[in-house]
C-alpha cells in the first residue's frame, strides 16, 4: 500500500487518486503519463504490487492487438497521403470555384473542402494543419479578415471528428464496446449538418460585415467543370469506404485498408515523389503511436476505476436524482465544456467515459446517439481556450497569425457548435436514422428492381 487505506475503503482511494489526476493535469503533465501514473498508484493501493504489475503489464499488448484499433493507422495514412499527393489542393480549388461567389465564399469553400477531406482523414489536427497551408493564404490574398481566415480553418478542422472515418469515434466504440460501423455511420449526417451550420454562420457574418469576407467571382462554368476530374480521386475513396462499410461487405478496418491502397495507387499514378510517400508514412506512424500511447495510459486508469467502484456509485447517484434525464444530460455536456478547456479531446473522453457512460445508459439514452453528442463536445474542446489544440496547430503552421487572433476567430464557430448540439439534442433522429436504416433490405430491393 502507498496511501495506507487499501481495500478497507476503495471508494476513498478512488476519490483521492481522481483529485491527484486533476492536480497533475492542471500542472501541465500530459494526460497519458498522468493517467498511467495515477492508475498504477491506485492499483498498487487496492491490489498490491504483484497484481498491479500484472494488470498494467498486459494492457499495451492486449489493447494493441484489438482488431478494431487497426482501423486507425489506415484512416490516418489516407489523410496524410492525400495531402502529400496534392489531392487536397485540388479539392479546395474546386470548392473555391464552385462556391466562391457566395458571401464569404472562400470561407464557405474551406468548410466544405474540409468536410470532403474529413471523409478520407480521421484526424482533426491533421486536417487543420493541411488547410492552414492551403486555404489561409488564399483567403488572405483576397482580403479576408485574419480572424475569419484562421478561425474557419481551426473550426472546420474539427469536422474530421464526426464525418467518417473518425479516429475519435473508433476510440469511443472500443471504450464502450459499441459497433464501430454503426458509430461511423451515425456521424455522417451530424457532420454534414455541422458543416452546413458553419457555412450559414459565415454567410450571415459576411452579409453583416462584407469587407471581412468578400466573395470571389468571375469563374466560368467551363472552369468549374474542369475542376471535377481533380476531385475524383477523393470522391472515389469516399465511395469505396462508405459502400464497403455500409454495404456490409467489409469491416471498417478492411475498408480503411482498401481506401489506403487506392490512395497509394493514385498517388503513384500522379507521380508523387517517394519522399512525400515516406513523409506520409512517418507522420501517420507518429500520430498512431501518440493515440495508442494515450489509450494505454488511460486504460490503466480505467482498470483502477473499476476496482474503486466509482463508476457504479456515480451511476446510482445520477439515477436517484429527481431531475429530468435531459436536464442531467445538459449538465454532463456543460461539464465536458469546462473539462475541454484544460484537456485534449481524446484524453477527456477516455477519462470520463468509464464513469459517465454507465450513468447515461442507465438514464435510457441511446449509446450511439450519446457517442455522437460526446464527440461533438470533443469538437468544441478542440477550439476552446486555453487548450484548443486546433488553434495551436493553426498558429504553429502560420506563426504570423497570433494565437490570440486564432482564438478570437473561432468564437463565431463556437456559437455554431452550440446551435448544432442543441439541434442534436432536440432531434436525435439526425443521429439515429442512418445507423438504424436497413441497408441490406434496401440493397436487396435495389437489385430486385433492376433484375
Amino acid at each position: 500500500m502507498i496511501l495506507g487505506i487499501g481495500m478497507s475503503d476503495p471508494f476513498l482511494v478512488g476519490i483521492i487518486t481522481l483529485a491527484l489526476l486533476l492536480f497533475l493535469i492542471l500542472l501541465g503533465v500530459r494526460v497519458v503519463f498522468a493517467a498511467a501514473f495515477v492508475g498504477l498508484v491506485g492499483l498498487i493501493e487496492l491490489r498490491g504490487w504483484g497484481p498491479a504489475a500484472g494488470i498494467v503489464g498486459t494492457i499495451p499488448h492486449s489493447k494493441s492487438s484489438t482488431y478494431a484499433l487497426s482501423v486507425l493507422p489506415m484512416f490516418i495514412f489516407i489523410g496524410f497521403l492525400a495531402f502529400h499527393a496534392g489531392m487536397t489542393q485540388q479539392l479546395f480549388d474546386a470548392a473555391r470555384k464552385w462556391l466562391g461567389w457566395m458571401p464569404g465564399g472562400l470561407a464557405v469553400a474551406t468548410v466544405f473542402a474540409t468536410a470532403g477531406f474529413a471523409a478520407v482523414s480521421g484526424a482533426s489536427t491533421a486536417t487543420s494543419a493541411v488547410f492552414s497551408r492551403v486555404a489561409i493564404p488564399e483567403m488572405l490574398k483576397y482580403g479576408y479578415d485574419r480572424r475569419m481566415a484562421a478561425g474557419v480553418v481551426a473550426s472546420a478542422g474539427t469536422l474530421a471528428t464526426l464525418i467518417p472515418p473518425s479516429a475519435i469515434l473508433v476510440i469511443y466504440a472500443i471504450i464502450v464496446e459499441q459497433s464501430v460501423g454503426k458509430l461511423l455511420l451515425a456521424g455522417f449526417l451530424p457532420g454534414i449538418f455541422s458543416a452546413i451550420v458553419y457555412a450559414g454562420i459565415i454567410v450571415v457574418w459576411a452579409m453583416v460585415k462584407p469587407g471581412s469576407a468578400p466573395s470571389v467571382k468571375g469563374f466560368t462554368w467551363g472552369e468549374r467543370a474542369r475542376t471535377l476530374p481533380g476531385i475524383s480521386p477523393i470522391l472515389l475513396v469516399v465511395v469505396i469506404i462508405m459502400t464497403a462499410i455500409y454495404g456490409g461487405w467489409a469491416t471498417p478496418t478492411e475498408a480503411g485498408a482498401l481506401g489506403a491502397f487506392v490512395v497509394f495507387i493514385l498517388a503513384i499514378a500522379r507521380g508523387t515523389p517517394m519522399k512525400s510517400i515516406k513523409d506520409s508514412l512517418m507522420e501517420s506512424a507518429k500520430l498512431t503511436v501518440m493515440i495508442f500511447s494515450l489509450i494505454w495510459g488511460v486504460l490503466i486508469f480505467v482498470r483502477f476505476l473499476g476496482f474503486s467502484g466509482i463508476p457504479g456509485a456515480f451511476t446510482e447517484w445520477i439515477v436517484s436524482l429527481d431531475v429530468a434525464p435531459m436536464t442531467i444530460m445538459i449538465c454532463i455536456l456543460l461539464a465536458y465544456a469546462v473539462l475541454g478547456m484544460f484537456m485534449d479531446a481524446i484524453g477527456m473522453l477516455l477519462l470520463t467515459l468509464p464513469v459517465v457512460y454507465p450513468a447515461v445508459i442507465a438514464l435510457g439514452f441511446d449509446p450511439i446517439w450519446f457517442g455522437i453528442i460526446a464527440v461533438k463536445m470533443a469538437e468544441v474542446c478542440l477550439i476552446t481556450p486555453p487548450i484548443g489544440l486546433n488553434c495551436f496547430v493553426v498558429n504553429g503552421v502560420r506563426p504570423d497569425i497570433p494565437l490570440g487572433t486564432v482564438f478570437r476567430g473561432v468564437a463565431l464557430f463556437f456559437v455554431a457548435d452550440v446551435i448544432t448540439i442543441a439541434a442534436l439534442l432536440m432531434f436525435p433522429e439526425i443521429v439515429t436514422w442512418l445507423p438504424n436504416f436497413d441497408f441490406g433490405m434496401w440493397w436487396d430491393g435495389l437489385w430486385g428492381a433492376t433484375s
